[in-house]
């Protein structure tokens, strides 16, 4: 077993490590180039392709579900952990610099999920007697062609597996570990997302995103506006909080209270990294969800992938760290979650601060699971065909419960390499088929200027 462990440290350590996060930033380098910077030249049409169309009802078209059900799904399984306890590791171990560094993340990464979706919405196919059925698997088969079916295996196998582990056992620790200070036994949080979650993912991809469109945007508002106040109530402090995010990306950062310091290749890493991991822009899970929109175009849904990355990072995750950096508490020692708590509770007094955090990683776990576990049936089902959904769902309910009950480092840790080997084959595919995006990109965008 500790082979095992050992062996899986030295994977993630790569997969996780320096040259993966090259890899990523180069391949969101490469897309911002051949799309001429689509996320920032086109930023007013996404928002008003977005925001602008949230009440408006969609054309007909083929799909499963609107566009903004497809993105709250999406952004079910994206927005969690990482924009809480995430940013708060990237603050502890890389310090205020670190922030500058997500932020560069972020905005390359929208790029890269627009690739992603447009890819699995122009390649998506209809399952017999199942939903639309998109993402890399797909894509790197029907773009690709036969000889890199193998690509699309490994990425259907590492997902369907990663689901299990981060977006369902993990997650449902999560829940447990969050309502235990309330008195409520690590069985009995168990036995309510079983039934919870189960009612649910039985209706498939239209029940999922029913429940996403009421949870997910009450979850990041409730979240955004307690960050907000903080950010409201400490106003005069954040001249201070940007000095340090844009002084400290380029310079190292000393000891200060129970902060170690920090040198500037760990602002650099963890900003980066834990930008990727709350984002998941490269990754490929997002787009087997919105994959199922009701879009007359792949690059309009894409549109959406932008918007996804946008709210994540460049909201949420910003929150949390202007939060975190105004208040002083990245100075306190703590990391992760309890940092974020730390920040709350400093200005929300220490019940109100907690309960506010736990009610959100509460809520954002849940909906992770309900995400993630359409993410993993989907792989499934590209494997095992027939019948997969409904074993996989069945599956699914187990490990939810032992997730609830059990301790879980070396599975966080395996299914954490698991998340990040999903990238590599779905990396491969956005270059090769990069002539696709851009072809279609320049056919919408031509559209749009023709009508207008």
């Amino acid at each position: 077993m500790d082979f095992f462990s050992q062996l899986n440290t030295t994977i993630n350590n790569i997969v996780w490590g320096a040259p993966m996060i090259i890899v990523i930033i180069g391949v969101g380098i490469y897309v911002l180039i051949r799309t001429r910077f689509i996320q920032f030249a086109k930023f007013g049409l996404m928002c008003s392709e977005t925001m602008g169309k949230l009440f408006k009802k969609e054309k007909k078209a083929e799909g499963d579900v609107s566009p903004f059900k497809a993105l709250s799904v999406a952004m079910g399984g994206t927005v969690g952990v990482g924009n809480i306890a995430g940013v708060a590791t990237a603050i502890a171990l890389g310090g205020p610099g670190a922030i500058f560094w997500m932020w560069i993340s972020g905005l390359l990464g929208m790029g890269t999920k627009f690739a992603e979706v447009v890819l699995s919405v122009h390649y998506r196919k209809r399952e017999k007697g199942g939903p639309m059925v998109g993402g890399p698997m797909v894509y790197i088969k029907e773009g690709m062609g036969k000889n890199w079916t193998f690509l699309a295996v490994i990425f259907a196998m590492f997902g369907s597996l990663a689901a299990l582990g981060i977006g369902n056992m993990v997650q449902a620790n999560s829940v447990a570990d969050g309502l235990l200070p309330y008195g409520i036994p690590r069985l009995y949080s168990g036995l309510f997302l079983i039934i919870a979650v189960g009612l649910v993912t039985i209706g498939g991809i239209k029940r999922i995103a029913n429940v996403a469109i009421v949870t997910v945007p009450f979850m990041t508002i409730i979240y955004i506006l307690g960050a907000l106040f903080i950010i409201v109530t400490q106003i005069g402090r954040i001249p201070e909080a940007f000095s340090l995010i844009f002084r400290h990306a380029f310079t190292p950062i000393a000891a200060t209270g129970g902060f170690a310091g920090a040198a500037m290749r760990h602002a650099i890493r963890y900003g980066i990294a834990r930008g990727i991991f709350s984002n998941e822009a490269g990754l490929g899970s997002a787009p087997i969800a919105h994959a199922t929109a009701i879009t007359d175009h792949p690059a309009r849904q894409g549109l959406w992938g932008i918007f996804e990355v946008f709210v994540d990072t460049i909201i949420v995750c910003s929150a949390t760290a202007l939060a975190i950096i105004i208040t002083g508490a990245w100075t306190s020692g703590k990391s992760g979650a309890p940092l974020t708590m730390h920040a709350f509770q400093l200005i929300f007094g220490t019940r109100m601060g907690f309960s506010l955090v736990v009610l959100s990683m509460v809520l954002t776990a849940y909906d992770t699971i309900l995400a993630w576990c359409f993410y993993g049936e989907t792989c499934a089902a590209y494997l095992f065909k027939r019948g997969a959904r409904t074993v996989y769902r069945f599956i699914w309910l187990p490990f939810t419960m032992i997730g609830a009950l059990g301790k879980l480092d070396v599975i966080w840790s395996v299914a954490d390499t698991l998340n990040g080997l999903m990238a590599i084959p779905n990396l491969i595919a956005i270059v090769v088929l990069m002539g696709v995006v851009t072809t279609r990109t320049k056919e919408f965008l031509s559209r749009k200027i023709n009508r207008a």
